[in-house]
């Protein structure tokens, strides 16, 4: 609580409060009120009870420890890239990833007054997602935790120099003025969310449905290793929507990945794959299977 700026603890106090009367309803997010993620959390769960939290760590905490009965996290932005470190924070939470949600993100520069500002408080990716509406300004992009977060700190600052980028509700939320809508620099700018729990949807329910399966592994140390690794998925025409690789200890000779394909275990086509990518493989977790929330070309 302490974190959270305080024209925000009201809120979040009165959130809590509602989510630890029902904890399997609520839905944790990072964040404070009024932040995309808690947007896509109404969005994606609307009979569900928000519940701020002002990390990735402490929303996936949340559930691990009962008081949440998922969280849904943003993990990449088709403009900025990557957003929470997923690949760390999920295999280490034990938990599985059962659905996802894409939102499209647009953004508003404001203030306690409408400028001029020298700069703007914002979550990174946001900063990131409107650095040429920021640099063609002469604004300075500062970090802040989240976005609506900013909205609150500049709201309790009262420096009329001082601005934040966030979604336009946060303005609303604490009492400042919009300078400016859409300051995001593509106009198709959109997040995709995780929905984590602690239990996995069990693949054979998932059967004739477009489903996505994620999981991490790590190759062996040796010539070709992803090349082997990947064979399996060409051959048996799985498709894969999604790789990146990520260092794991100091060696920098240790790489591990985390991969979306197209399909769920049960699947003979996926079985095959999967086998085969253990085999050529030191580790492989499986991080869960779920419906498609919109279709991979």
């Amino acid at each position: 609580m302490h974190s959270f700026p305080t024209p925000a603890l009201a809120m979040v106090e009165q959130m809590r409060e509602s989510a630890a009367a029902e904890p399997g309803r609520a839905i944790a997010f990072q964040g404070s009120p009024g932040a995309n993620s808690h947007r896509a959390a109404m969005e994606a769960c609307p009979e569900c009870l928000p519940l701020p939290c002002f990390s990735f760590e402490d929303a996936l905490d949340a559930v691990k420890a009962g008081r949440a009965g998922c969280a849904i996290i943003p993990i990449e932005n088709s403009q900025h890239g990557r957003v929470a470190d997923i690949h760390f924070l999920l295999p280490e939470s034990g938990l599985k990833i059962v659905g996802e949600y894409f939102m499209p993100i647009h953004h508003a520069l404001m203030g306690v007054g409408k400028g001029p500002y020298s700069a703007a408080y914002s979550h990174p990716q946001a900063l990131g997602q409107s650095r040429h509406y920021l640099r063609q300004r002469g604004i300075v992009p500062l970090s802040y935790a989240d976005t609506a977060g900013a909205a609150a700190f500049v709201a309790e600052k009262g420096d009329p120099t001082l601005a934040a980028i966030a979604p336009a509700i946060a303005a609303e939320l604490y009492g400042l003025e919009i300078a400016e809508r859409n300051v995001e620099d593509a106009p198709d700018n959109m997040t995709r969310f995780v929905i984590c729990a602690r239990e996995a949807i069990d693949p054979a329910t998932l059967a004739g449905e477009p489903a996505i399966t994620t999981f991490v592994f790590e190759v062996k140390n040796i010539p070709a290793a992803l090349y082997k690794a990947m064979g399996g998925f060409a051959t048996n025409g799985v498709n894969m929507t999604k790789l990146e690789s990520y260092q794991r200890g100091t060696s920098f000779a240790a790489t591990m990945f985390y991969a979306d394909i197209i399909g769920a275990p049960g699947d003979p086509a996926v079985d095959r794959a999967l086998e085969e990518l253990a085999f050529h493989s030191k580790a492989l977790t499986i991080l869960g299977s779920y419906r498609q929330a919109r279709p991979r070309g």
